[in-house]
Formats: C-alpha cells, sequence, structure tokens
C-alpha cells in the first residue's frame, strides 16, 4: 500500500449581505477532499493530508522528507501557494522553490498525481501558474498559457479510451463530469480516458519516476454526487495511486 499526500481542496469563502441600508460579512471554511481520503484509505492506503492554506507551514521542504512518500497528489491549488512563501512574498527572503522540489522528486522515482479544478493545471483566468513552474516538464500533459476550464453543466459521461491496468474492471463509460481542465498530451504519454474530446486521465514517465493528469475533479463542483458514490471511484483512485507508488 502507499503513503500519500494530499495537498490542497480546501478553502475559505467570505459572503457579503446586503440587506438594504446595511450590509454584513460572513466567513465559512470548507475542505473538498473527503470522498477521494475515505476512497484511498477504504482500499488500504495513507494518507496525509494538508489543506491549501498549510502549504507553507507542513508542505516538506526537504528531498528527504518529501520521499517519506510514495505519491504526491496535488488537488486545486495553485503554484502560487508553492512558490510565494510568507518569507519571500512579505520580506523578500530567498527560499525553496517546492514546485522544483517536487520536480526533483518525481525524477528521483516518486509518484505524482495532479487533479484538476478551478487553480490546478492553468486554472480560471490562468491563476493557478502550473505551466510556469519546474514541475511542469514531470506533468504528462502541456498546460495552456490561458484559462483552461471546459464547462459541461449538462454532464457528460467519460469514456475509457485505452487499455491499462489503471482502468482495469471498470466499466467503458463512467458517470458525467461538469467540467475539466484543458489541456494537451505529451508525446509518449497515455490518454486512457477522454471526456468531451479532451484528456481526462493521462499517464506518463518522467526520468525514474511516474506522473498522471486527472483533469476533472475528485471533488464538487466538478465532481457530482453521481461520480464521488460511483462503485468504481474507489477501485478507480486505488489502482492509480498503486501505478504511480512503483518506483523504477
Amino acid at each position: 500500500m502507499a503513503r500519500v499526500l494530499l495537498v490542497g481542496e480546501s478553502w475559505f469563502v467570505h459572503m457579503v449581505h446586503q440587506k438594504g441600508f446595511d450590509s454584513f460579512f460572513t466567513s465559512t471554511y470548507e475542505e473538498g477532499g473527503g470522498a477521494f481520503i475515505a476512497a484511498l484509505e477504504s482500499t488500504g492506503h495513507e494518507v496525509v493530508y494538508v489543506p491549501s492554506h498549510e502549504v507553507a507551514s507542513r508542505f516538506p521542504d526537504t528531498a528527504e522528507s518529501l520521499d517519506a512518500f510514495d505519491v504526491v497528489v496535488v488537488s486545486d491549488v495553485g503554484a502560487n501557494t508553492f512558490q510565494l512563501l510568507p518569507e519571500t512574498f512579505e520580506r523578500s527572503v530567498p527560499t525553496t522553490d517546492r514546485t522544483e522540489l517536487l520536480r526533483d522528486y518525481v525524477a528521483r522515482g516518486g509518484g505524482l498525481l495532479m487533479v484538476g479544478g478551478y487553480l490546478t493545471f492553468s486554472g480560471i483566468d490562468a491563476k493557478a501558474r502550473w505551466g510556469r513552474t519546474p514541475l511542469a516538464g514531470a506533468l504528462p500533459v502541456e498546460v495552456l498559457d490561458r484559462d483552461d476550464r471546459v464547462e459541461l453543466p449538462s454532464g457528460v459521461p467519460p469514456v475509457v479510451v485505452a487499455d491499462h491496468e489503471v482502468v482495469a474492471g471498470l466499466d467503458a463509460r463512467w458517470p458525467a463530469l461538469l467540467g475539466l481542465n484543458e489541456t494537451v498530451a505529451r508525446d509518449g504519454a497515455v490518454v486512457v480516458a477522454e471526456c468531451a474530446g479532451h484528456p481526462l486521465l493521462v499517464l506518463g514517465e518522467y526520468e525514474q519516476g511516474r506522473s498522471a493528469a486527472f483533469t476533472s475533479d475528485v471533488a464538487p463542483h466538478w465532481a457530482p454526487p453521481g461520480f464521488l458514490e460511483w462503485g468504481g471511484y474507489a477501485t478507480l483512485f486505488d489502482q492509480l495511486v498503486r501505478w504511480l507508488g512503483v518506483r523504477s
């Protein structure tokens, strides 16, 4: 079984309530990785979760600490969170580029999964910026240099387009998704599943390691209840993590 580091899948919401002349504010904190974590733990994997706002303080900052994990999952959190630590952004102190740490982790034999969302790959208004980081070259897809969202509000079922152990035993069509990030599969990468004609699940290798892109979400809103409750959900991500965790 794999030891998995899940990074991201958390957010704060600040709301303005306007009632005539007066207004007031409320704030909430939410996490979206519950179904994904439960699926991996139910199949025997160990998951360590670092929410988006704790990356600066809890994400491994050395090769040794990162190598304690078989697979790292980056889900719906932008590159700025990994590159602009408080020391650098607020006080102009040089710090380790954690996207470079991730690239080198894969090169040494680690497994990396990037999951789609409004702040992964390029993301909304191109704010995720992953295509402009050292990690970009280790991904099995090319990240577009623009807003890459493909919104599918009517829902589109993904389809398996290649035989691979990651999708063994799964149906050829999966429950509908509501959107994804548009990417381009790199030469030599394997597109295992597509959605609305776009790569959905892409597998690749980088030096001694393996990487994967799942370009939609593992949580709402792009992953609706039908996908999260699908009997193949746990099987898909269990088999994907197992494949990623194999070191050469």
